[in-house]
C-alpha cells in the first residue's frame, strides 16, 4: 500500500512539474500568447500598410493626377506656365526672426 501511494505521489509530482516548468507550462502558454499578439499587431501594420500602397498602385494606374503629384511634391517640379514661390515653414521664419 505504501509503494502505491509513493508511485501516485510521483506521478502527481510529474504532472505538476510538467503543469509548471514543461513545455505546456503555464508561463510557456503565457509567453506564446504574448508573441502571437506582437505578430498579430505586426500583420495588422503590414495589412494598414499594403492597404495604402495597394491605393496608391491603383491610383497610378488610374489617372495622371496622383504622377503629377508626387513630381510636384517629392521632386519640385512645375509646369511651363507656373511661376514657382518658395515658402519658409513656420519654425524656420521663428527661427530667423529671433535672430
Amino acid at each position: 500500500m505504501k509503494v502505491l501511494a509513493a508511485v501516485l505521489a510521483l506521478f502527481l509530482i510529474a504532472i505538476q512539474a510538467q503543469l509548471w516548468v514543461g513545455r505546456g507550462s503555464i508561463p510557456h502558454v503565457t509567453q506564446l500568447r504574448e508573441e502571437l499578439r506582437k505578430a498579430q499587431a505586426d500583420n495588422d501594420q503590414a495589412r494598414a500598410r499594403n492597404a495604402q500602397l495597394q491605393a496608391e498602385l491603383r491610383d497610378l494606374r488610374e489617372g495622371l493626377e496622383m504622377v503629377e503629384e508626387k513630381a510636384r511634391f517629392e521632386l519640385g517640379m512645375i509646369k511651363s506656365d507656373e511661376v514657382f514661390v518658395p515658402v519658409a515653414r513656420a519654425a524656420a521664419a521663428s527661427a530667423a526672426a529671433s535672430r
